[in-house]
C-alpha cells in the first residue's frame, strides 16, 4: 500500500520553448500555449536535457525539473541506473524549410561530442500542407559520390523528397539525411541529445552571416545506400481505434499512438510511460487534460482509467 501512494502521482510538466529562424505562431495557435514570439520553432515538452529542463507542474513534486527528479527518485522510472533520463519529446512548427541534417549514433558522438547520446528520432506528423514533402534519405550509391555531391552543391540530384500526409509516422535512424519543411507539425520521440551536423541551409543567413554547417562530420556519420522510402514512412492516421497500436520499437524508444472515443484502462507496467495529448480532451484517472498536455505515468503506478474523445501519443524505453 506504500509503495502505490508513493507512486501514484501523474508527473504533469510545463514544457521549454525555443525560438528559431524558422519558427512560427502554430504552437500558441493550434495548441493554446504562450510562447514567447511568432517565431517559436519548438516546444520541448518532455525534457531533461541541460538546453531545456522541463518543470513539474503540481502535486508533491512542484517545480523540481525532470532531470532533478531522475537522480533524485529513481524509483519513480523504474530505477534504470542510467546517468540521464534517456528520451526527449517535442513538437516542432516549421514555418519555414529546416536545414538538410543528420545525426551521428552514440559511438561516433561519445568520441566527437563530449560523452553525448547519439540522436535516434521519430517523427509523428500533427499537420501539415494537402502536398507536403519531407526530405529523407539521399540519392549517392556510395560513399564517393555522397562526398563529391556534397563538395559540388548537387543538392537537387542528392536530396530525397518523399511524399508525406498528416498522421504518417517516421522513423530516423542516425546517418539518415533528414529535413522537416516548411507547414509541417510534428511530434518528435527522440534520445535525450541536442546533437545535429547541419549538411546544407540553403544559403541562409543569420545577423548576415550563414549558421555554421558540418559537413566533414555528415559525410562521416551519412548512411550510404540511404534506407528507402517505403522502410522510413508508415501510415499512421486511421489505426484500429482504443487500443495502443505500436508504432515503433527499437533500441531506445517504443512508441505508440492511442485514437480514443471511449473508456480505455490498462496497466502501466513500462519503467514510465510519457502521454502527449495531440487532440481532443479528456481524463486521466479523473484528472483533466486536454490538447498540448503532456505528462509521465511514473513506475508501479498501476492502471491507467483514460476517458474521453482524444488522440494521444505514448513512449517508454525498452
Amino acid at each position: 500500500m506504500l509503495k502505490e501512494e508513493k507512486a501514484a502521482e501523474i508527473l504533469f510538466l510545463a514544457p521549454v520553448f525555443k525560438q528559431m529562424l524558422w519558427g512560427g505562431s502554430q504552437l500558441r495557435d493550434k495548441f493554446g500555449y504562450e510562447i514567447p514570439g511568432d517565431d517559436t520553432g519548438e516546444c520541448w515538452a518532455v525534457s531533461a536535457h541541460p538546453n531545456g529542463d522541463c518543470t513539474v507542474k503540481e502535486g508533491k513534486y512542484q517545480g523540481e525539473t525532470l532531470s532533478g527528479l531522475w537522480e533524485k527518485h529513481p524509483e519513480l522510472f523504474g530505477g534504470p541506473g542510467t546517468d540521464r533520463f534517456p528520451l526527449l519529446v517535442k513538437i516542432i512548427d516549421a514555418k519555414d524549410d529546416l536545414s538538410i541534417q543528420v545525426h551521428p549514433n552514440d559511438g561516433y558522438a561519445k568520441i566527437h561530442e563530449n560523452g553525448s547520446l547519439g540522436k535516434t528520432e521519430c517523427w509523428y506528423i500533427l499537420d501539415c500542407p494537402e502536398d507536403a514533402s519531407l526530405v529523407i534519405g539521399h540519392n549517392a550509391g556510395s560513399k564517393e559520390e555522397l562526398e563529391e555531391m556534397v563538395h559540388q552543391g548537387k543538392w537537387e540530384e542528392l536530396i530525397r523528397q518523399v511524399p508525406v500526409k498528416k498522421g504518417d509516422f517516421i522513423q530516423i535512424d542516425p546517418g539518415t539525411v533528414h529535413a522537416i519543411k516548411g507547414g509541417l507539425m510534428i511530434l518528435e520521440t527522440q534520445q535525450n541529445s541536442d546533437i545535429t551536423y547541419r549538411v546544407y541551409d540553403y544559403g541562409r543567413l543569420t545577423g548576415g552571416k550563414p549558421r555554421q554547417l558540418h559537413v566533414e562530420q555528415s559525410i562521416d556519420v551519412i548512411t550510404v545506400p540511404a534506407p528507402t522510402p517505403k522502410d522510413s514512412v508508415k501510415p499512421a492516421a486511421a489505426l484500429p481505434k482504443n487500443v495502443m497500436n505500436e508504432l515503433i520499437s527499437c533500441d531506445y524508444y517504443r512508441v505508440w499512438k492511442l485514437d480514443m472515443d471511449e473508456p480505455v484502462s490498462f496497466g502501466q507496467e513500462y519503467p514510465f510511460l510519457i502521454m502527449s495529448v495531440i487532440e481532443g480532451e479528456g481524463s486521466v484517472n479523473g484528472k483533466g487534460i486536454k490538447k498540448g498536455d503532456h505528462f509521465i505515468l511514473p513506475s508501479g503506478f498501476g492502471q491507467v482509467e483514460l476517458q474521453g474523445k482524444m488522440q494521444l501519443v505514448a513512449s517508454t524505453v525498452n
